[in-house]
């Protein structure tokens, strides 16, 4: 991918793109860098740039469009997003006619236009056939993100900057796995770093401040939060509530809320919990008065958790709890909540 972005920021463009994957952010941000080296000016490159969706356009109307001439310029950008949705020919035969135009143009495509084909999810069979497998050697893959970490430390290092080893911790813990958010969270804390020093290093306090929700949280807020498995929403909440209440004293109560958020699911797991009335539910779990009310929540939170994500979840609560305690070594409170909020949730982001 460093290949691909030097040759075209130094003008080495080719007549065909295959930009491939669910990482939609990348590939726009690729597509526009193409634009900009195409063109000379910002009119040029609006006057002689079209942009189709998949499903509006045949394989033959590509090529038609793309072996035109463009108009009082050098070169053409047609952009195609969702190409994979491309809308058939009615016959067979048409079809048939249409992946050979597709094929020919792929093998020698017209020299005064950049086409740009932009396809999300195809299955793995349906590459390896017409027209997909034409474009295989012309593909660039741009998977999902799978370490924000190392990614957000590469593009960092775009804007001459690097993150200490305690931020990315904290960064990755907190952001969730996507180019499009990793990106502009980036490059948020890179102009807010570099307002308050001139070294080119984001700290963990530059996280802590900078990627982070201003709006006043609870622990119910959480409770909401962990239920839709939001990891950053998660994250967010308890730094504010430790904000509010103190790193110490407020990490504990979020430990204790979950350890009753925990075990009252786990209890919800029972056989013919769901057959009992609502009242004798509430007292399984604890809860009297008006919590009966919130008693139907629990409900609904055991068909979001499996057992085995319960299990984890209690596991890394008493690890927590145990570094508290001082039988674990840790940074500071505000890394072990990002950390345990990561083993909570981590995996199903």
């Amino acid at each position: 991918m460093k290949q691909l972005r030097k040759n075209i920021s130094s003008g080495k463009l080719q007549p065909l793109y295959f930009l491939y994957g669910p990482e939609s952010y990348l590939k726009e941000e690729l597509t526009e860098l193409i634009k900009t080296r195409a063109f000379s000016s910002e009119e040029e490159a609006t006057l002689n740039t079209s942009v189709f969706y998949g499903q509006d356009v045949t394989l033959g109307d590509l090529v038609s469009r793309a072996s035109e001439f463009p108009m009082f310029t050098e070169r053409k950008l047609i952009v195609v997003k969702h190409f994979e949705k491309y809308r058939k020919a009615g016959s067979v035969a048409q079809q048939k006619q249409h992946v050979e135009q597709f094929r020919r143009y792929c093998k020698n495509p017209a020299n005064t236009t950049i086409l740009v084909l932009d396809a999300d999810q195809i299955d793995k069979k349906d590459l390896q056939k017409a027209p997909f497998s034409e474009l295989a050697p012309l593909r660039h893959d741009f998977a999902q993100i799978k370490h924000a970490d190392v990614f957000a430390t590469e593009r960092a290092a775009t804007y001459g900057w690097e993150f200490e080893p305690d931020a990315i911790k904290a960064f990755s813990a907190y952001i969730e796995p996507s180019s499009r958010e990793i990106c502009r969270e980036v490059e948020k804390l890179v102009m807010y770093a570099s307002s308050k020093r001139k070294t080119s290093r984001i700290t963990s306090d530059d996280v802590y401040e900078c990627v982070g929700i201003s709006k006043q949280y609870n622990v119910f807020e959480l409770e909401k939060a962990l239920a839709s498995k939001n990891l950053r929403l998660c994250s967010g909440i308890s730094l504010m509530i430790m904000e509010q209440e103190g790193q110490k004293e407020g990490i504990m109560n979020i430990l204790r809320y979950l350890s009753v958020f925990y075990s009252r699911i786990w209890k919800m797991h029972a056989p013919g919990i769901r057959q009992q009335p609502l009242s004798e539910t509430a007292k399984m779990l604890g809860m009297f008065g008006r919590q009966e009310f919130f008693a139907k929540n629990y409900l609904d939170y055991a068909t979001r958790f499996s057992l085995q994500e319960i299990e984890k979840a209690i596991l890394a609560l008493q690890h927590t709890d145990a570094a508290l305690k001082g039988l674990h070594p840790y940074p500071d409170e505000k890394y072990l909540i990002l950390s345990l909020m990561q083993q909570l949730l981590g995996e199903n982001r």
